[in-house]
């Protein structure tokens, strides 16, 4: 594990908060940049960030939870921003995805962490409570359904086959590449402005994100949609682990319905919803935060 010594613009330097800091993992065949914070003592926590995000996105919970006493570490998910991006689709199946988790867990000396996940992160941290339950003491999600739930909703509703017209989109060659790389990738920050509420992301913000998608350039990204539909289903459906569901209501790319059903497949779950919050609730209502606290203690 080795710190940068020229930091770029899209690393830990970003925060000023005392003890966040930058750093390095060989693991699973991949080096991921992971940014740590908190008391290297205390109770682990994993944030794992979505599309088209990046550590940065949970800059906020980093904090707050470092304060609260928690080991923090969040990780560039392996393709995105100063992580490593490897070649092949095969690369950025949900199997690799959650070996990257369990063996962060491991590289901090530890068995088992809270794991809390937004967007496609939230689909990892799902796979992951699923997949490597030992791994895995309380789950935080936060507008991803339970995958059983989006699989099974995806056949029975047009609605949200509609709403995911981009899964299949990302399946062409090429195409998707070249959509989202012109202009200087203003199609990825259209993205962020449809998806969010008014002044969820600002001009700092914004080329703050832009940063970070030069770095692995939009491919990898591309290539997580790509795999998922080549992984293989988890042996199991139903999550052991307290799960927390956080759920912005006003999400454009998923039907509200799912947050609910999704509780079915919880042993121990409870759902929080967000009236006039978007799919980026994490960021537009602090009560994220804090029932994420509250769950976590």
């Amino acid at each position: 594990m080795t710190a940068t010594k020229t930091p770029p613009d899209t690393d830990a330097s970003l925060l000023t908060a005392h003890g966040v800091e930058s750093t390095y993992r060989d693991l699973n065949g991949v080096r991921l940049h992971v940014v740590t914070a908190g008391d290297p003592d205390g109770l682990l926590v994993v944030l794992l960030h979505g599309h088209p995000d990046f550590w940065y996105g949970w800059r906020d919970q980093l904090v707050s939870l470092a304060d609260a006493g928690y080991r923090v570490i969040v990780p560039d998910q392996r393709g995105c921003n100063l992580s490593d991006a490897p070649d092949k689709i095969d690369a950025y199946r949900l199997s690799n995805l959650v070996a990257d988790v369990r063996e962060l867990i491991h590289s901090e000396g530890r068995e088992s962490a809270h794991i809390v996940g937004h967007d496609f992160g939230a689909f990892v941290a799902w796979n992951v409570a699923l997949r490597e339950p030992t791994v895995v003491d309380r789950l935080g999600i936060c507008n991803v359904p339970h995958p059983t739930v989006y699989r099974e909703t995806l056949r029975s509703s047009l609605r949200q086959l509609a709403r995911s017209w981009y899964v299949w989109f990302y399946q062409l060659p090429k195409l998707p590449e070249w959509m989202l790389r012109r202009n200087e990738m203003e199609n990825m920050v259209a993205t962020l402005d449809i998806s969010s509420n008014a002044g969820t992301f600002d001009a700092e913000t914004i080329a703050r994100y832009r940063a970070a998608w030069r770095h692995t350039g939009i491919e990898p990204r591309i290539n997580w949609y790509r795999a998922f539909r080549r992984s293989e289903r988890p042996s199991r459906d139903t999550v052991v682990q307290p799960t927390l569901i956080c759920w912005g209501e006003d999400d454009v790319g998923l039907v509200p319905s799912m947050a609910e059903e999704s509780l079915a497949y919880c042993e121990t779950g409870q759902l929080q919803t967000f009236p006039d919050a978007s799919h980026w609730v994490h960021h537009e209502r602090e009560e994220v935060t804090e029932a994420l606290l509250d769950h976590l203690s």
